[in-house]
């Protein structure tokens, strides 16, 4: 693990797990563009450096700390209990690089792999780090990959851990919710790009469930609705290279499909759907 917390600078501080991914920049950023401290996990110095000289009266400091095991998550708390840092929220965007492949015709260890890097990782960290938020801190957010409610054409392996998530999600907040804890889902149903509008606007999303969650006892399950295109109904690399890493080929612009669409498209899904059927909106709450 490297990086160095500040603790007499930091104070009160925002605590992004994946920080280095295109949606854990995105919350970063939102949360620097909000005047909030930030410790980033995960996040290298040199996109470290490009986000302090945006936001250059932003408190950002950053850590290379993986979270790939019960010991990772527990040397991160270990550090996180630094005399003068509060955690004050946590966000966690945690997921692997996976590639592109029809589960039936794919090994065993492509699924477990998935498993490994998509969902334990969420367990491990909530485990660890859900005894180190402040008394009326704003809660715990987890940050989940696109796939979860219906199945992702060429990459169900993702969709399988995307559904566990959700679950977990609901345990989490169930069992958390008894200590007086607030644990949520913001569930994505597009990837972003790093850097990107859409990467901004899902972590002001992420922000404002942490506000909310001070005031309210929130579902346990948000689902955001991105910008949806075509590629990411059809489940090619190209889509889903943004959140996953998965390698991807060059799109053209014919095989975008307005937002409006999508978001129809969705909703028609939804409507089909029985109001009791598992994975139905209505079954979420």
């Amino acid at each position: 693990m490297s990086g160095i917390i500040d603790s007499g600078t930091m104070g009160r501080a925002l605590v992004v797990l994946g920080a280095g991914s295109a949606a854990g920049r995105g919350v970063v950023e939102a949360a620097l563009a909000a005047g909030r401290a930030v410790l980033a996990v995960g996040m290298d110095d040199a996109t470290r450096q490009a986000l302090s000289g945006r936001h250059p009266q932003g408190r950002l400091r950053a850590l290379l700390a993986p979270v790939a095991s019960d010991a990772d998550a527990a040397a991160l708390a270990r550090r996180l209990r630094t005399p003068g840092l509060v955690v004050d929220g946590v966000v966690a965007s945690l997921a692997g690089s996976h590639p592109c492949g029809r589960l039936i015709d794919e090994p065993a260890e492509v699924l477990q792999r998935t498993l490994d890097q998509d969902l334990l990782p969420h367990l491990f960290a909530a485990r660890h780090l859900l005894p180190l938020l402040a008394e009326g801190s704003a809660g715990y957010v987890l940050i989940g990959g696109p796939g979860g409610r219906y199945p992702w054409a060429g990459y169900g392996h993702c969709s399988i851990a995307a559904a566990a998530l959700r679950m977990m999600a609901r345990v989490l907040h169930e069992e958390a919710g008894r200590e007086g804890q607030r644990v949520q889902l913001l569930s994505m149903d597009a990837p972003v790009a790093a850097d990107s509008p859409a990467a901004l606007a899902l972590g002001r999303r992420a922000l404002a469930m942490l506000d909310e969650a001070r005031h309210q006892c929130p579902a346990p399950i948000h689902d955001y609705a991105g910008e949806m295109t075509s590629a990411v109904i059809a489940g090619t690399p190209a889509a889903a290279a943004s959140f996953h890493g998965i390698r991807a080929h060059r799109t053209t612009a014919g095989d975008v499909l307005p937002a409006r669409h999508m978001r129809s498209a969705r909703a028609l899904l939804d409507a089909i759907a029985s109001p009791t059927s598992p994975g139905s909106v209505h079954d979420e709450y």
